[in-house]
């Protein structure tokens, strides 16, 4: 298929790369035009100078950029893709971004006759790049059905929520789960170095009964360590945790866990550690 892909960051870059791999007759834009032209010289396809010129002529549209605001940009703004698409093509965005702007873009879309589907990823760089993200999408059946063969060449797992904003709203769940688990496991490290324990020791005790989880297995060892290099960055947490607490006071839930572990992560920004993964949260705790 003829597929644009807006965003060639961490996520955007890799995701692009597999639609190349399978076969798909790919056109990239970025905000940075050297990355852009970069990943074309080690993938092939083509760069554009905008969104819109890279979406004339697409079938597919997909985007991962930063925030609503950037959003906005590559889909409504001057040179921005709805624009440039036609009548029945499909457009995908793959940022985790506000309910709010993924039910208007779905809006707009309708309205000039587009597919829409919001459907932010969890999986992380490594998921990314492995082909292996989990996909929460949201849209009408009909988006959905034309999404979903696209997403084969970087999904493991692929769910269609609700109608438009529930893909975000999904992901919403997920980053209020993964705070926590993050946050206690944190907490479970620095008492048992406290303790006198052996870390390595007790996690692979505790890791075969109920505390298990994909945080513990994956980041437990180097949480220990001090090593944070792993791809979602603090600052990207704090955004996805400051979209869902404004959420939740639209709807009246009352969040009091994610609340305080956005502010633990307001600390580690505070101590230079914005650009370090959400598994940094220990460093408030070590001794």
């Amino acid at each position: 298929m003829r597929i644009a892909f807006l965003g060639l960051g961490v996520m955007g870059g890799p995701m692009a790369r597999h639609l190349a791999a399978a076969g798909h007759d790919v056109t990239v834009y970025n905000r940075t035009a050297t990355r852009a032209d970069a990943w074309v010289t080690a993938h092939g396809g083509r760069a554009a100078p905008t969104p819109a010129a890279a979406a004339k002529g697409a079938e597919v549209v997909l985007a991962c950029v930063g925030a609503d605001a950037d959003l906005r940009a590559v889909t409504l703004g001057a040179d921005g893709a709805f624009a440039a698409m036609a009548p029945g093509s499909l457009f995908v965005d793959h940022t985790t971004v506000s309910a709010a702007i993924a039910r208007e873009l779905a809006q707009q879309g309708e309205a000039r006759g587009l597919l829409v589907v919001d459907a932010p990823v969890s999986g992380g760089q490594a998921g990314a790049e492995n082909g292996a993200l989990t996909i929460m999408c949201g849209g009408s059946p009909q988006a959905f059905a034309a999404a979903e063969p696209i997403f084969a060449a970087y999904a493991k797992r692929v769910g269609h929520m609700g109608p438009a904003g529930s893909g975000q709203l999904t992901k919403m769940v997920n980053q209020l789960c993964i705070a926590g688990i993050v946050q206690g496991l944190a907490e479970g490290l620095a008492f048992g170095k406290a303790a006198g324990l052996d870390l390595d020791q007790v996690v692979d005790v505790i890791s075969k009964g109920a505390a298990q989880s994909w945080q513990m297995d994956n980041r437990a060892a180097t949480m220990a360590r001090g090593q944070f290099d792993f791809g979602f960055a603090v600052d990207w947490m704090r955004k996805d945790l400051g979209l869902t607490l404004d959420e939740a006071r639209r709807l009246g839930v009352s969040l009091p866990l994610a609340a305080l572990v956005d502010h633990f992560y307001a600390d580690i920004q505070a101590m230079g550690g914005g650009r370090q993964d959400t598994s940094s949260l220990i460093r408030r705790l070590a001794r």
